[in-house]
Parts: structure tokens; C-alpha cells; sequence
């Protein structure tokens, strides 16, 4: 087999992990685009996933501290400017806490973080955890969920905005952005590992990388469904229906 064909095969390898085990199947995502959600549901995915999005710039610069190619760390900063902009109250950090006070949620509580699951607090801990330790090859695989983001984007944004008296323009804005961002980052990021992953062993390595990063953010539905959909069983602690409201 040539290096052109093992390349093919090993990329393929990759997007079929997305095709089978990425949480746009979750069925807390059906939930959600279809309209099925109460606002309080939506309430507590956007507390939870926050927690989520605050943790990316710190995971990005533990991986950055890592990195002695000049090169590699210029093009990666700019994921953390994505999140937390280039100035203040820019950045995709600011965007969800506009999604929050949307649907009626108080910014500093959801910034907070207070009403975290401790499960979504577990899962997302576990993978900064993982960046930071891991060989550089494994982290940026660990990344490559984002091949997967734009489609799950765009379904986002048209059931949000056709089921939802909450989402317009503004309160959907940090989904708009990930649709040119996601993109750009996916394609370096791809392209590293392509480049990097040349034995079967660190095939697999990065492949197991990728999955591991789609338990992540199962494992975060998984715990907003059974706290807030079925069986409706919330963690002390956790955020409840009355709890960090405007």
C-alpha cells in the first residue's frame, strides 16, 4: 500500500468514527433541534455546555505550553482568541452568555459555573486532563470532533430559530461563527495528524484519540438527559428550574 492510498484509508478511518459515534445521534440533540425541548431543558443545556466552552481556550493553552514548534503554536493561538476574543466582551465565551441571558438565565450565574452536573464537570476535566498529558499527536486527534461540527451547526440553528421564541440573530450567534471557524481549525487540524500519524501505532493512537473526545461529549448529553429529560433525577447542587434566573 502506498502513502497516498494509507493516508486515504487512515482519514477515512477517522470520519467513519464521527459518522457512527458523534453526539449529533445523542438523543438529547433530537430533543433539542426538534423542538421537543421545555425552556428549561434548553436552560440547562446552556448551563452545562458552558462549562464546556469556558474549559476549550484553557485546554488550548495547556496544549500550547507543550509546543515548541513556532509554527504550531502561532496557528493554534487563534483558537483561544476564538473563544475568548481578541478584546473585551468578544469571543465565543461572550456569545454563549448572550445564548444565556436569552433564554432568560442570569450571565454571572452561568459563568459561574455552580449549576454544573458533576458529570459534564467529570467529562470536561477529563479532556483538558487528556491535552494536557497526552503526546501531542493524541491531542490534536482528540480535536478533530470539529470535522464533524458543522453539520450538526447548521441543524442547530434551524431548529433553534424555527422552534424557539428565544433564538434570533443574537442568541445564536456563537453557532454562525463556528460555521467559518470550525472549518479552518479542522483543516490544520487534520492535516497535522495526516501528516504525523505514520505507523499503525499512532494510527491507531489518534484514531482512539478521536473516539475518546466523542465519549466526551456523549458522556455530557448523557447526564443532561437523565438530570433534566428522564428520568428527571438532578444531582445536588446541580442547576435547578428556579435556580440563577434574570
Amino acid at each position: 500500500m502506498n502513502i497516498q492510498t494509507d493516508r486515504t484509508s487512515f482519514e477515512a478511518r477517522l470520519r467513519k468514527i464521527g459518522d457512527e459515534l458523534y453526539h449529533d445521534k445523542h438523543p438529547f440533540h433530537i430533543l433539542l433541534h426538534s423542538g421537543g425541548c421545555t425552556i428549561d431543558q434548553v436552560r440547562a443545556w446552556v448551563v452545562n455546555r458552558y462549562y464546556y466552552q469556558s474549559r476549550i481556550p484553557m485546554k488550548d493553552a495547556a496544549f500550547l505550553s507543550r509546543v515548541e514548534d513556532p509554527n504550531l503554536r502561532r496557528i493554534w493561538r487563534s483558537r483561544i482568541e476564538d473563544h475568548d476574543g481578541r478584546e473585551e466582551g468578544t469571543g465565543g465565551i461572550m456569545r454563549w452568555l448572550k445564548l444565556a441571558e436569552g433564554v432568560g438565565l442570569d450571565p454571572d450565574y452561568v459563568a459561574s459555573a455552580r449549576g454544573v452536573l458533576p458529570a459534564t464537570r467529570f467529562a470536561v476535566d477529563a479532556y483538558v486532563r487528556f491535552v494536557r498529558d497526552m503526546p501531542l499527536l493524541d491531542a490534536v486527534a482528540a480535536s478533530l470532533t470539529e470535522l464533524f461540527a458543522p453539520a450538526i451547526h447548521e441543524q442547530r440553528i434551524a431548529g433553534l430559530l424555527k422552534h424557539y421564541d428565544f433564538a434570533n440573530d443574537d442568541t445564536i450567534a456563537y453557532f454562525k461563527h463556528r460555521l467559518s471557524e470550525a472549518p479552518r481549525d479542522v483543516a490544520f487540524g487534520l492535516g497535522w495528524v495526516l501528516d504525523h500519524a505514520q505507523t499503525a501505532k499512532e494510527q491507531d493512537a489518534a484514531a482512539n484519540a478521536l473516539i475518546f473526545k466523542t465519549q466526551v461529549l456523549w458522556a455530557q448529553l448523557d447526564a443532561l438527559y437523565h438530570a433534566y429529560v428522564s428520568p428527571r433525577h438532578i444531582p445536588p447542587g446541580a442547576w435547578h428550574p428556579e435556580e440563577g434566573l434574570l
